[in-house]
């Protein structure tokens, strides 16, 4: 009987590899694989990170770092031997190598800048410029321009000169001899031509662009709305300075999202992955939110102190003070979670505020109109089994109207706490400030206050 022997994973390949140690054998290895197992197999073994990039040609390994989080890109870059450092740097596309300088401290930035050759600093400096979250920083100036007069064929020919190191051929720009965006042409169209039509006659002078400037949030719904792979990007007079490729946007969205995420729990957004974050940094970031959010409860405390004798002359409204806060308080959250996702996928703007404040405010009557009237069957279910001697009759006489204040309490609560949700990120965002900002429990903390001065006011119009 003979046994088939299973194939070692990849992992098992290079332990193999490293374990006989040569190291002709471990870059030959490396260089046949794919981009994405690469970085799998540096994420598995954090040890060898920056020796599978040293052992990797010049091209593939710069493919391989812009793929990973900035902090192993930190690491890897203070490893590597100084040829292999600006190697890998000049070989980086313009837009993934300022992303990664962006963010280092500014001794670091100007020790890897000397690394550069003139033209790449030059366009580094230039994009490092614009400001932090515009498309000036994700645009790249690898890419194929043709002019207006050129025919067919000479396009092909300009192709064929400089596609080899442009972002993209599938899309081809035209501009004149201002250097001003004309058109754009896909590659398709330029095949399907005659050789020898001019460029100025297959174009239609309809295209999409962006500005150096523009908020790469923004760019995100360009690409979602238009569809493209890539899009130009222009400066002052229309010149054409770069193009945005679609895997940048998606960069940015996960980003963006995560950033999100972070806002929406009540922290402030962390600039590396949790476990790369030094504690007390998390601490700090994690810190100032819960200060703020502990002081304006502290305003909770205030508000029913202000009440404290109608609390004194009917303690049973002291029961039902966490569900009507409670109730509040998850209403806003819902509707603050919902709106600023819809804001962040493009699917609501400041514009549809009107919109959105009729639906919220129906939707808030419907909701606590919902939660009021469970309420009320609760305490009269309740009083029912008290009446028959099952609980100690705890609501008296006056039951129905103890009732009717959590039901009217929980209608006007829960109305505020989606018409607040629904409205602060709107109004944020109208204001400059990121939607996110207006977390769940920042909304929860806000209705948890306004929520005791419903209550009690409702309370004193039917008990007191």
């Amino acid at each position: 009987m003979t046994y088939e022997l299973e194939p070692q994973s990849l992992a098992e390949q290079f332990e193999t590899l490293v374990d006989k140690g040569d190291k002709l054998e471990i870059a030959s290895f490396l260089n046949e694989q794919n981009i994405s197992d690469v970085v799998e197999l540096i994420e598995e073994f954090p040890d060898y990170e920056s020796q599978i990039v040293s052992a990797m040609s010049t091209h593939r390994a710069s493919s391989v770092f812009k793929m990973l989080d900035f902090s192993v890109q930190k690491r890897i870059i203070s490893e590597l031997a100084p040829l292999k450092k600006a190697e890998l740097l000049n070989d980086l596309p313009p837009d993934d190598r300022t992303e990664f300088l962006e963010d280092l401290p500014n001794d670091q930035l100007r020790d890897l800048l000397k690394l550069l050759d003139p033209a790449e600093v030059k366009i580094t400096l230039k994009m490092l410029g614009y400001p932090e979250d515009s498309v000036g920083r994700l645009m790249t100036t690898d890419y194929v321009y043709v002019y207006e007069e050129d025919t067919v064929k000479d396009a092909f020919q300009t192709i064929r000169k400089v596609g080899k190191n442009s972002e993209t051929i599938d899309v081809i720009y035209v501009i004149n001899r201002q250097g001003q965006l004309i058109d754009d042409l896909r590659i398709r169209d330029l095949i399907l031509a005659s050789p020898d039509d001019l460029i100025a006659d297959i174009i239609d002078d309809r295209f999409i662009s962006l500005k150096a400037t523009d908020d790469q949030e923004h760019a995100s719904q360009v690409f979602k709305k238009n569809n493209r792979v890539a899009i130009p990007v222009t400066g002052d007079n229309d010149i054409l300075l770069g193009i945005v490729t679609i895997d940048d946007i998606l960069w940015v969205t996960n980003e963006e999202f995560s950033e999100d995420m972070q806002k929406m729990g009540g922290t402030e957004a962390l600039d590396e992955p949790y476990l790369d974050t030094p504690f007390f940094q998390l601490i700090k970031k994690r810190a100032g939110w819960l200060i703020i959010l502990f002081v304006s409860e502290l305003l909770t405390a205030t508000a029913m102190a202000y009440f404290n004798d109608e609390i004194a002359k009917a303690t049973i409204l002291a029961m039902f003070i966490p569900l009507v806060m409670s109730s509040g308080g998850n209403s806003g959250s819902q509707a603050s979670t919902l709106i600023i996702q819809a804001m962040a996928v493009g699917d609501v703007t400041i514009s549809d505020w009107w919109r959105v404040m009729r639906r919220e405010f129906l939707s808030g009557l419907i909701l606590g109109s919902i939660l009021g009237t469970i309420g009320f069957i609760r305490i009269w279910i309740w009083h029912i089994l008290m009446s028959h001697g099952v609980f100690n009759d705890i609501y008296g006489p006056h039951w129905v109207l103890i009732a009717a204040t959590v039901a009217i309490s929980l209608v006007g609560i829960v109305l505020w706490g989606t018409f607040s949700g629904s409205m602060l990120p709107i109004v944020l965002k109208r204001l400059g400030a990121d939607p996110a900002a207006s977390s769940a429990p920042f909304v929860a903390t806000l209705v948890d206050v306004t929520g005791i001065l419903i209550y009690f006011s409702v309370a004193s119009l039917f008990l007191l």
